[in-house]
Order: structure tokens, then C-alpha cells, then sequence
């Protein structure tokens, strides 16, 4: 008897999600436990698994299509693919031999619908430029036609023919009259924006609709933090095996600013202000599909080589697509650091419902005047965007000068945590 593939819960307010992409084709062997496609959500990409070993025997939702909690994406049968898979086979050349060299158009009109394997997105893209797809080659798993695949003959299509040579040299003929360049489409790549880069422009949008954000600046001197590194770097990692990074030093100075000022680890929640006892810290994570920000829960009862190897072990498992809906849930106040790309200042949107966000930076040597006397520092500007409507800005400028002082003694850091 079939079982069905349905979408399973998917986590705290999400209640529909997209499929990303099959990887399993119809008729193909399953095995229990194995997976056999994948759907995106607005947090998470995960994987749906088969229940029992059988063939995969239908797919009632092509990817890019959005699905909803317990939908049916597909049913699996009992067996094993091997039988028709070879049916497939005979019944190919059969099939070849029978069709009339006059009814050779009908036929790949016929096979482009139903014979040859590819996606909606595909499909759309080959009627959008006219490509039949019995003329594409498929080099994609079992012959499958790929994006690829159809904008290789797009382009094709779009180059003038060579002019035709006689004994190694090239006939001479009176140049043609100047055609028209290949449409504009032809040199246009489609990609799918995916269910996360949807949900994060969404996201960003509505930040700046319904909060009244303003950001605010200072810059710190890194000398004391880059020194006390360099010092205690290689004793730290051997004695608890985690890197000492930037990360944990911003991240306890938050903990200790936000104790100082706690409004600024708060949520307006209608026309209350709910203001949170407990430090949970997201940290931003740049990722080939977009943003993510997990969370170090409990940041305030954490060592810096537990802050360093939590961070750590999150943004691997970001960028290999392995974090869970837990990772990202909640979040009282949010850490980013664009100085990992070369930023030099930035003004980082509020994560909502939070109302404050922290900005780092790169860190570059300046003139700066210290006891009267122009020195060379290394100088990190800091960014803190808020919520104008919770927080004054003159509690913001207070906690950012907090931040400042903390990272700039790393001892009264260290007393702090």
C-alpha cells in the first residue's frame, strides 16, 4: 500500500514552506530513512525522509511550489525500481521505431511535456525563450535537463554563424548589413528568490516600517583586547581548545551593558514593555543563502571559551545548512560583524521584535590623540541601531560608551563577567 510523503511541523510560527528540490525522480528506488527531497521554510532548509524502503512512486509537488503543514508532496510503493526502470528501456526504442519521420515535430512537442525530466522552473524557462526540450541535452542526474542545460542553447542560439573558409582562407564577401544585437533576455539569468532571501527582505522591510530606528556611533581602541590576544592566544586554545576571538569579548560587554541598561534587552509587546532577565545573544552568520542569526543562549552564565566554541560550532553549522529551528528561535539583543568583509561602518537593522542591534567593524590603524600626543591605534568604529520609540538616545549613546570602555579594559571585562 502507498505511503504518502506529507510536510511535516515545521516549527513555531511557521505554517508553510517551498520545495526546494527532489532528490529522488519517479520510479526510483527508496530506502527507509534516506532523503529524498528537500523544502525550504523561512528560517531552515531541512530534509524530508523516506518512511519505508519501495520506489518513489509519484511527486504531486515540482519544486519552487508552496506547501503547507501535512500537505502531500508524493507517495512511495512497495518495490524496489528495478522493474521499471527496465520497462522504461524496452519500451524506449519501441516507441522510437514506431513514431513516423512526419510526426517527428508532434513527438518532441509530446516528450518536452512528458518524457524528459525537468523541473517547473525549467520548463518555464524553456517556454519563456522557445526552446523545445527534446533539442536540449540533459546532463543532469538520469539525463535530467538542468537550468544549465537550457541557457547553454539559449546562448548558443544567440551567437552569428562563422563564415564559411575555402582552402584556409576565409572567403571574402561584401560585409552584411548590420543585424540586430541578441535581445537583452538572452544574456539574463533567472534565479529563483529563495523562500530565506523572501522572508529576510520581508523581514527588513518591515523593521524599517514599524520601528523608529536611528543608529548611533562611537569607535573603539582594540589595542588592549589585540594585545591581550596576542599574550594568551596560544596558552587559551590549549588549555580549552576554542580560538579566542573577537566575538566573546563583544559578546560579554553586551551582557554586562545590557545589565547596566535594561531596556535595551527588551520587546515592546503592544503597549507594554516586556524586559527580559536572561541573555540570549544572536549572532549574525553570513551564509550562501542569506543571513541567519542563531542564538547563544544564556550568554551571561558563559565562559569566553564557551561563547567562542558555541559561536563557532553554530556558524559551521549555518554555513552547512545543519541548523535547527531551535538555534534560531528568540534572541533578546543580536551581535554583527561586517568588519569580516572589510566594513568600515555600517547602520545594521533592528532582528524584530528586539530593539537594538550591535554593530562591529574593521579594525584599522588611525592617528588618533592620546594624552595630548598623536599615536597610531588600532581602531574599531561600533555601531548601535535602536528602537527610538523604547529607548533615548541618550541611554543609547550611554550603553554604546559602555560597550567602549569594557572592550577597551579587558580586566574590568573579565571582573564584569
Amino acid at each position: 500500500m502507498p505511503v504518502e510523503i506529507r510536510v511535516p511541523e515545521l516549527g513555531e510560527s511557521v505554517t508553510d514552506a517551498t520545495v526546494g528540490r527532489w532528490l529522488k525522480k519517479e520510479g526510483e528506488a527508496v530506502k527507509s530513512g534516506e532523503p529524498i527531497v528537500e523544502v525550504e521554510t523561512d528560517k531552515i532548509n531541512f530534509e524530508i525522509e523516506a518512511e519505508q524502503d519501495g520506489v518513489l512512486e509519484s511527486i504531486a509537488k515540482g519544486e519552487g511550489e508552496t506547501v503547507g503543514v501535512g500537505d502531500v508532496i508524493g507517495t512511495i510503493a512497495e518495490g524496489d525500481g528495478r522493474a521499471a526502470a527496465a520497462a522504461e528501456e524496452e519500451e524506449e526504442p519501441e516507441e522510437r521505431e514506431e513514431a513516423p519521420a512526419a510526426e517527428a515535430p508532434a513527438g518532441r512537442e509530446e516528450a518536452a511535456e512528458e518524457g524528459f525530466r525537468a523541473s517547473p522552473s525549467v520548463r518555464r524557462l524553456a517556454q519563456e525563450y522557445g526552446v523545445d526540450l527534446a533539442e536540449v541535452s540533459g546532463t543532469g542526474s538520469g539525463g535530467r535537463i538542468t537550468r544549465e542545460d537550457v541557457e547553454r542553447l539559449i546562448r548558443e542560439r544567440s551567437r552569428p554563424p562563422a563564415a564559411p573558409e575555402e582552402d584556409g582562407r576565409r572567403e571574402e564577401r561584401p560585409a552584411p548589413p548590420p543585424e540586430r544585437a541578441p535581445g537583452r533576455e538572452a544574456l539574463e539569468e533567472r534565479v529563483r528568490f529563495s523562500r530565506r532571501r523572501q522572508t529576510i527582505a520581508q523581514r527588513l522591510v518591515e523593521s524599517q516600517r514599524n520601528a523608529a530606528m536611528l543608529t548611533t556611533f562611537n569607535e573603539v581602541d582594540m589595542s588592549a583586547v589585540m594585545d591581550l590576544r596576542r599574550r594568551r592566544k596560544e596558552s587559551f586554545q590549549e588549555r580549552t581548545g576554542a580560538r579566542l576571538g573577537f566575538m566573546s569579548f563583544f559578546t560579554k560587554a553586551s551582557v554586562a551593558a545590557l545589565k547596566a541598561f535594561p531596556q535595551v534587552n527588551a520587546e515592546l509587546a503592544g503597549n507594554e514593555l516586556v524586559l527580559k532577565k536572561y541573555y540570549d545573544i544572536g549572532v549574525a552568520v553570513s551564509t550562501d543563502e542569506g543571513l541567519v542569526v542563531p542564538v547563544v543562549r544564556d550568554a551571561d552564565r558563559k565562559s569566553f571559551a564557551e561563547i567562542e566554541k558555541e559561536i563557532a560550532d553554530l556558524a559551521v553549522r549555518a554555513r552547512e545548512g545543519r541548523l535547527t529551528l531551535e538555534d534560531l528561535r528568540g534572541g533578546t539583543f543580536t551581535i554583527t560583524n561586517g568588519g569580516v568583509f572589510g566594513s568600515l561602518l555600517s547602520t545594521p537593522i533592528l532582528t524584530l521584535p528586539q530593539v537594538a542591534i550591535l554593530g562591529m567593524h574593521k579594525v584599522q590603524e588611525r592617528p588618533v590623540v592620546v594624552d595630548g600626543e598623536i599615536q597610531v591605534r588600532p581602531m574599531m568604529y561600533v555601531a548601535l541601531s535602536y528602537d527610538h520609540r523604547v529607548i533615548d538616545g541618550a541611554e543609547a549613546v550611554s550603553f554604546l560608551v559602555r560597550i567602549k570602555e569594557l572592550v577597551e579594559d579587558p580586566e574590568t571585562l573579565l571582573l564584569e563577567g
